[in-house]
């Protein structure tokens, strides 16, 4: 017969066992999961506009995944390839030119192409680090994302080095405020762009290491050599006085 330690202590195993088989397999299942629902939505836009003989599944007994994504991937390769020449991008000027007469859609137009080259720009200036500082009173701290300096009208009007910080929302980091914080206030971080947009995302649960903290080595006769310990003598001291005697 099992005591009820025994039995509390292996329902305590078990269920350490699910828990670490859930934070193995939810991620994983959650990615596929999201992957195949973006693959089946593509496909049901893209496929009906595929003329059917040039649709795989015309000719094999099964549906063929990931096609509208394939299409997908193509077009817009062969539009920044179009662009890429002169007369592609006489095409594109002419037609900002046409868009910039409609003053509804020019203002919607100027604004998405403006977020969409700096979210896609290759060198990586989005964002330059991580930043912390206090807001929205003294003694509570907020992390934000460094845009850069503050340039132009605002730090004129303001009369003092600014830098430019984008708080987003949590766990939805598309939304945000952008506040301009004295430099001199600003507190930078060693962590990247990418674990401090985890650090947001995961409601503060996935903490980037600290690069810079204290390593400790701790040794067999426990002497921390980070804090700069002597070791103790280990020798007989008393036996060693009564030779000198």
């Amino acid at each position: 017969m099992t005591s009820p330690s025994s039995r509390s202590r292996l329902i305590a195993r078990l269920r350490n066992y699910f828990l670490t088989g859930v934070v193995v397999i939810a991620p994983i299942s959650i990615t596929i999961y999201l992957t195949w629902s973006f693959i089946e939505w593509v496909d049901q836009k893209i496929m009906p506009l595929i003329p059917a003989e040039y649709d795989p599944s015309t000719y094999l007994p099964f549906s063929v995944p990931g096609i509208g994504v394939v299409v997908i991937v193509l077009g817009l390769t062969l539009v920044g390839a179009l662009t890429a020449n002169l007369l592609g991008r006489t095409l594109i000027r002419y037609g900002e030119r046409l868009v910039d007469r409609m003053p509804i859609v020019r203002g919607v137009y100027t604004v998405l192409k403006q977020i969409i080259e700096t979210v896609l720009k290759d060198s990586g200036d989005s964002f330059q680090r991580v930043a912390l500082f206090e807001y929205p009173r003294k003694g509570v701290w907020v992390a934000g994302f460094v845009a850069g300096d503050t340039k132009g009208e605002v730090r004129r009007r303001v009369g003092q080095d600014l830098t430019s910080v984008f708080i987003p929302t949590t766990p939805n980091p598309t939304s945000g405020f952008l506040l301009f914080v004295p430099t001199k206030d600003v507190h930078f971080l060693d962590m990247s762009v990418e674990e401090g947009m985890k650090f947001i995302v995961s409601v503060g649960v996935v903490t980037p290491p600290d690069r810079k903290a204290p390593v400790e080595v701790v040794t067999l006769d426990g002497l921390d050599h980070a804090s700069g310990g002597v070791p103790e003598e280990t020798g007989d001291k008393s036996g060693d006085e009564r030779k000198s005697a």
